[in-house]
């Protein structure tokens, strides 16, 4: 008899907690879709919402920061630190990266989830942020760096991605072009960065195990960001998961960064003993390492040594991911839009009227300089799909928002630019199309936008130092490939965002690629 009541009764409280759940998720179905917002249950917060929503986290976002007039406080579970603040309003923005920089660092946190990076130029803040500042523009304005950028971008396009696209034309064969960016990039970047070219554009697409790395940790840095600080702290200390891959990345990386700084340093100090000998010395050099290792520094040999090695590894992401994830969604929006790619080839044709083994694209920056179009269509392609989609900031003292929210110490801040370039009032009613002519004014010159608004590149203090050579790879690429290519997305390939902090795509881009027959 006992037995029997205790049986009913468990069987009751089953039926009563499986309503009551029921009801709840109706309830957090119904809310969400009327307000487009994330339900803040107790305990967990917004946590579930987000989950749910994660593999379309930044159309999510979308919706959250219009319903929200562009900032919106998210709610995550009691106690475990996931609150943050996030916006998309270029006040704010201003505001933060502009007008009061000093009271929004970094941040203990940023560094903690960026730790692959090590002491590095996007980790550092203060004394040591200016140092390096310093140092990376030096590097970024040397004469011998600009000259060594350009002839590098005009090789490697001449002496790999060309004859590699021929030959995919001639096989009537598909290929991922955001793989061959990827190649590209690195290779540019190690050859800019570390005076060494990996390869990665040769016939067979060999592994690159830092490459492979670099990917890994991207999406590992993701993930830190979804679940509180706790879990994946304790997931490292324990080596599973996601952490485990982080850790193995890193030995790579480091490895790579280590062993390719320890070899180019001994053929630099060789080059310099050859000189002190009496013998001339040819044209110098002009990649990152060898700037840097001329220039006086303060920092001992171990300092410089793990210095290099940090920034090495920190600036092959930024010229590899970031340049290549532009070109990559830059060309499959031209696959939707020809009416564009029609003006970028006319203003080609007006600019570059020549047939002569050198034509495939204008190597030089006064000849790129002339590319209005083309410039107005790279950055109406980087304001809709931003490389660094998301920045990241602290709070040091307390303050207001322009928008009028309170900040205080311990707040995170996140800055979706994904989103800002989809909101009406930032970017007017046709803020979701891609219309180069934004960029153009009525005299035909390209259009100042603000920084604060125009985000692709940060802005302030810590405006991208490489705007202008990311710019340049970007124009020298797309016009080589333009002039001799035509593309076309593989029938039913799937494109969307991939789950990393760089905004690449999850797929790939898959393209035919055609020979165009040109008339100039």
């Amino acid at each position: 008899m006992a037995w029997s009541w205790s049986l009913s009764f468990l069987f009751s409280a089953e039926i009563l907690f499986s309503a009551a759940c029921l009801l709840l998720f109706s309830s957090y179905i119904y809310r969400s879709r009327k307000n487009q917002l994330p339900v803040d249950w107790p305990v967990v917060g917004m946590l579930p919402g987000l989950l749910s929503r994660i593999h379309g986290v930044h159309e999510y976002g979308v919706e959250i920061l219009t319903a929200s007039n562009w900032t919106f406080m998210f709610k995550g579970p009691w106690f475990l630190g996931m609150d943050m603040l996030v916006t998309c309003d270029p006040a704010n923005v201003n505001h933060a990266f502009v007008a009061k920089c000093s009271n929004y660092p970094k941040g203990k946190e940023f560094t903690e989830i960026f730790d692959m990076f090590g002491n590095s130029l996007i980790n550092t803040d203060g004394e040591e942020w200016k140092m390096q500042r310093r140092m990376t523009h030096s590097l970024m304005s040397n004469q011998n760096f600009r000259y060594y950028e350009l002839n590098t971008v005009r090789d490697k396009v001449e002496g790999a991605l060309l004859p590699l696209l021929r030959g995919v034309a001639e096989r009537g064969n598909a290929v991922d072009l955001q793989d061959v960016f990827l190649r590209l990039t690195f290779d540019v970047s190690c050859s800019l960065i570390l005076g060494v070219d990996p390869g990665c554009l040769a016939e067979g697409f060999p592994v690159v195990p830092f490459a492979k790395a670099l990917d890994d940790a991207l999406e590992v840095i993701f993930f830190r960001h979804t679940v509180p600080m706790s879990v994946w702290k304790a997931m490292r200390w324990l080596g599973v998961g996601k952490e485990r891959k982080m850790a193995v990345a890193q030995k790579v990386m480091n490895h790579f960064a280590a062993s390719t700084i320890a070899k180019r340093k001994e053929k630099i100090n060789g080059e310099r003993s050859h000189k002190d000998g009496g013998h001339e010395e040819g044209e110098a050099a002009g990649d990152m390492l060898t700037v840097y290792m001329h220039q006086p520094n303060g920092k001992n040999r171990l300092e410089f040594d793990r210095f290099i090695e940090d920034n090495a590894i920190d600036l092959l992401l930024a010229g590899r991911d970031t340049t290549a994830a532009g070109l990559t969604w830059f060309f499959w929006l031209l696959t939707l839009h020809p009416e564009a790619e029609q003006k970028i080839l006319e203003e080609l044709k007006a600019n570059w009227p020549r047939t002569d083994l050198h034509a495939n694209a204008p190597f030089d920056r006064d000849g790129l300089g002339k590319l209005v179009y083309l410039h107005a269509a790279l950055c109406e392609s980087l304001r809709l799909y931003p490389p660094g989609a998301i920045q990241h900031k602290g709070v040091a003292e307390p303050d207001t928002l322009p928008s009028g929210e309170k900040v205080r110490p311990g707040t995170k801040l996140l800055f979706h630019l994904y989103s800002m370039a989809r909101m009406e009032g930032i970017w007017g009613k046709d803020c979701a199309e891609f219309k180069p002519e934004r960029w153009i004014t009525e005299t035909g010159e390209l259009r100042h936008e603000p920084a604060h608004k125009f985000f692709a590149f940060n802005c302030g203090p810590r405006i991208c130092l490489g705007k202008d050579m990311a710019f340049t790879i970007m124009k020298t690429v797309a016009v080589a490939m333009l002039r001799s290519f035509r593309f076309e997305v593989v029938k039913g390939h799937v494109v969307e965002p991939r789950l990393s902090i760089v905004l690449h795509m999850k797929n790939g881009l898959m393209m035919k690629v055609r020979k165009r027959e040109r008339s100039w």
